[in-house]
């Protein structure tokens, strides 16, 4: 759960969110990443070791300096709310390289030999993609991304932190209890709150143009409309529950990890 006061002095406090959160992010996908994608493994924990290492970090940070500001007390909802969006455009913005590395290593499979790229491993993309393309092509598709981990993290951070309060201090449940309780209803906010914009992202990727070389959507903003207008909002949630499987049990177990290592540093005192 939150992050004790820190005992000891020095630049430790100061990363230790930051460490936290990646290793809890790392250490969730070794768990949950699928035997048939192991080629993208190396991708993966270098996404969670940017992306979950600079949001979760920096959500524990500015909660912990609001909470200062707001003399203890706990935060409400929507101040939650406001630092899982900045803290999702954080780490998504620091993660997009490795989320792209992620995207083709694990894409190379679909393709036909002559235009697979033949990545070893994160790293090797990260270097041919920044000979080929240039350095600022590590960050295409970045706006996308950016909006949706908001999304995402917004549902995720602060939902599980309202849950805690909810579960421990209203019900009064045991650790293990608030944890997965906590847990299960991040997961199922972090699916909510993103799939509308996920939706939209796979419409426009997916897009082909007609016989007059006309694409149905002209962005992002014009598919949501069209969509609202001819499906209605529950037509953002197609494949919903597809969805939440595939997304609630890494937050979970990201918060379950994250609970130990935070009990493993008290009882040795760091």
């Amino acid at each position: 759960m939150g992050d004790s006061k820190p005992k000891s002095g020095g630049v430790w406090p100061t990363v230790k969110p930051f460490v936290n959160g990646g290793l809890s992010g790392m250490l969730a996908t070794c768990v949950i990443q699928p035997i048939d994608m192991i080629k993208g493994l190396s991708a993966g924990l270098l996404r969670q070791a940017t992306y979950t290492t600079a949001r979760l970090g920096s959500f524990r940070v500015l909660t912990n300096k609001a909470v200062e500001a707001n003399d203890g007390k706990p935060l409400p909802l929507l101040q939650k709310a406001a630092i899982g969006l900045t803290a999702g455009a954080i780490g998504a913005s620091v993660g997009s390289p490795a989320d792209l590395s992620l995207i083709r290593m694990q894409a190379d499979a679909t393709l036909p030999l002559a235009q697979r790229r033949n990545y070893k491993n994160a790293f090797h993309a990260l270097y041919r993609i920044s000979a080929d393309e240039g350095v600022l092509a590590l960050w295409k598709g970045a706006g996308p991304t950016v909006v949706r981990a908001m999304a995402l993290n917004m549902g995720m951070l602060a939902s599980y932190d309202q849950s805690v309060e909810l579960f421990r201090d209203q019900l009064g449940f045991g650790e293990i209890s608030t944890v997965v309780g906590a847990s299960a209803v991040s997961g199922f906010f972090a699916s909510a709150c993103s799939l509308p914009f996920d939706y939209v992202k796979t419409q426009i990727q997916k897009m082909q143009p007609d016989a007059n070389g006309k694409y149905p959507y002209t962005g992002s903003l014009d598919c949501a409309l069209k969509t609202l207008k001819s499906g209605g909002p529950f037509k953002f949630y197609t494949g919903f529950p597809v969805y939440c499987v595939r997304i609630a049990p890494h937050v979970m177990m990201t918060w379950i990890f994250l609970n130990q290592i935070q009990k493993l540093e008290k009882s040795i005192g760091l």
